[in-house]
């Protein structure tokens, strides 16, 4: 099945580049000049990935990402023409799972738009369900219940939950985290990770005590009393 890629850009020229390259991937390309537009066409359509620039008339890339996370966990890439590190946090804050700094290469984003994809698929494909201290992942919904309530994350934060707790017991180094859910080519660093966690345990509430940190090494999902 074709998956669906929304580019979400104000320059043309960089929106129609970035078109093509997806298109000869074989995706579906929906593509929005402005942030108003681009809520429109996502409540209108499915889509499977976003590739969102920052600046952006009507509606900035900020506000697009703040009001979709409260309805979809659906993956999302960032574009910013600036490298500013406060800028990168307040993206991963907002719910981003990966960022890219203009100007890039169509190959580059196209590569981490593939692995975004490509990583959601296969959880899509795995076992339905991992329970464990109350917290519950169904992955052919891609949905996360903590005692029986719902609870909403991000594409990144449900893959690090579900890693975690895949190798429950066993501490993951930060640098394992980077690699499995970022992929090899990714330029960020421990506080990038670190962000993604202190979000996730915000969400899962008192349950955040079995994401353990290990000193000096990265975490460990522990299954307390």
């Amino acid at each position: 099945m074709s998956r669906t890629i929304l580019i979400v850009e104000d320059e043309h020229i960089l929106r129609e580049i970035m078109k093509d390259y997806l298109l000869e991937e074989g995706y579906e390309v929906l593509e929005a000049g402005d942030g108003k537009h681009a809520l429109a066409l996502f409540q209108d359509h499915e889509v499977d990935l976003i590739i969102l620039d920052i600046m952006l008339p009507e509606l900035d890339g900020w506000s697009v990402c703040r009001r979709i996370r409260k309805i979809s966990n659906v993956p999302i890439i960032m574009l910013t023409a600036r490298s500013d590190e406060d800028d990168t946090l307040l993206g991963f804050e907002l719910g981003a799972d990966d960022y890219v700094t203009k100007p890039y290469s169509p190959q580059i984003l196209l590569a981490r738009a593939k692995r975004l994809l490509e990583t959601r698929q296969i959880r899509e494909q795995e076992e339905d369900t991992l329970s464990s201290s109350g917290i519950s992942i169904h992955f052919p919904s891609r949905t996360v219940s903590v005692d029986g309530e719902h609870c909403s994350l991000t594409h990144t934060e449900f893959e690090i939950l579900a890693y975690l707790m895949k190798n429950r017991g066993i501490i993951i180094t930060r640098e394992q985290l980077m690699t499995k859910i970022w992929g090899y080519d990714f330029v960020g660093d421990d506080r990038t990770v670190n962000s993604h966690i202190r979000n996730l345990r915000s969400k899962i509430g008192e349950h955040a005590k079995h994401i353990v940190t290990i000193v000096r090494s990265g975490y460990k999902f522990e299954e307390k009393l």
